[in-house]
């Protein structure tokens, strides 16, 4: 009996083991795909500028190529992401995500009917897209001082079919990280990791005996105590451009972003570092005087800059007075 309790138990973590072979939650892989609606076979998003090319897009306006994702992430539809674990690079496949699963099935209570008004007068024709109250949606018709706008997404109720190839697994950090920010940004950033020493005031925790008496313990101060330590901090930089500083959506959301970025990254802090070319602004080594200690420093920089710095301190100690 016993014999066939041990085998049970083996064939179930074989099975377990064989289970978490191949690709999982957590991974990051990059993706080629093209997917299209299952009826009428419109185009929802592509990796290929080709593919899109065919279908008339503009593809100008846009940039094409392989999408890096994070499994579990929900960068994808919970159907594809369910198809790839296991697999490994290389594997193709092919899934059908339901319309409730993909934009939604189709509402027809979101078809209402609003005040002509409300929409701004170059948008006042059928098929235009249109924001109202915080909805988006398009124009069926306009008669009169009333207009028929449908408020379903696009592609409500299609059913798509997702074509795609696990090209790669991301492992550098480097590059993982701007995949990600490419993602979430639709822009390419450098970023580069450190391990920074800094200080830090943590509290201390008192090392009094429990068995002190209770005169001792009175004379504690309640106050907490503070002391200075150093700690090693694992830092993602992002080099700052004007794109990222124009970009709506790290505009809108980057606590968010650096958020999901700190816990996909396994790292402590981000700091968007923004570079300022010289050129002869300021005093040449100024900068690099002010950091150190000794006046000197502080003499050689203002003598490069060609400054009296002796008349300076005489300016000063006539103010003074």
């Amino acid at each position: 009996m016993s014999n066939e309790s041990e085998t049970e138990v083996d064939e179930e973590t074989a099975d377990e083991e064989e289970q978490a072979e191949g690709l999982q939650k957590g991974d990051v892989v990059k993706l080629a795909y093209t997917a299209r609606t299952v009826d009428g076979g419109q185009l929802v998003d592509t990796t290929d500028e080709e593919v899109a090319e065919d279908d008339g897009i503009d593809t100008e306006q846009q940039e094409f190529g392989p999408r890096t994702i994070v499994l579990g992430e929900n960068h994808i539809f919970p159907d594809v992401e369910q198809d790839i674990y296991g697999k490994e690079v290389g594997d193709e496949g092919n899934v059908t995500v339901a319309a409730a699963d993909a934009f939604g099935e189709y509402d027809e209570e979101e078809v209402r009917t609003v005040s002509k008004d409300k929409i701004p007068e170059d948008d006042r024709y059928p098929g235009a897209h249109v924001d109202i109250e915080g909805e988006h949606g398009h124009i069926e018709t306009i008669i009169g001082g009333r207009a028929r706008v449908d408020f379903n997404h696009p592609l409500a109720g299609e059913d798509v079919e997702y074509d795609y190839e696990i090209l790669e697994e991301v492992t550098d950090r480097e590059e993982k990280a701007q995949g990600i920010i490419q993602m979430m940004l639709d822009m390419e950033l450098d970023v580069w990791f450190e391990t920074d020493t800094i200080e830090e005031e943590q509290l201390v925790e008192s090392e009094d005996d429990e068995d002190e008496d209770s005169e001792e313990s009175e004379d504690t101060s309640d106050e907490p105590e503070y002391e200075t330590v150093e700690v090693e901090k694992e830092t993602l930089y992002i080099e700052a451009t004007p794109q990222l500083t124009m970009n709506q959506q790290w505009m809108m959301g980057k606590q968010q972003i650096a958020q999901q970025l700190t816990q996909l990254l396994d790292i402590d802090r981000i700091i968007v570092q923004e570079e300022i070319g010289g050129g002869g602004m300021g005093m040449p080594g100024m900068m690099g005087g002010m950091g150190g200690a000794g006046g000197a420093d502080i003499e050689d920089a203002l003598e490069d800059a060609d400054v009296d710095a002796e008349e300076i301190v005489e300016e000063i100690e006539g103010a003074e007075e």
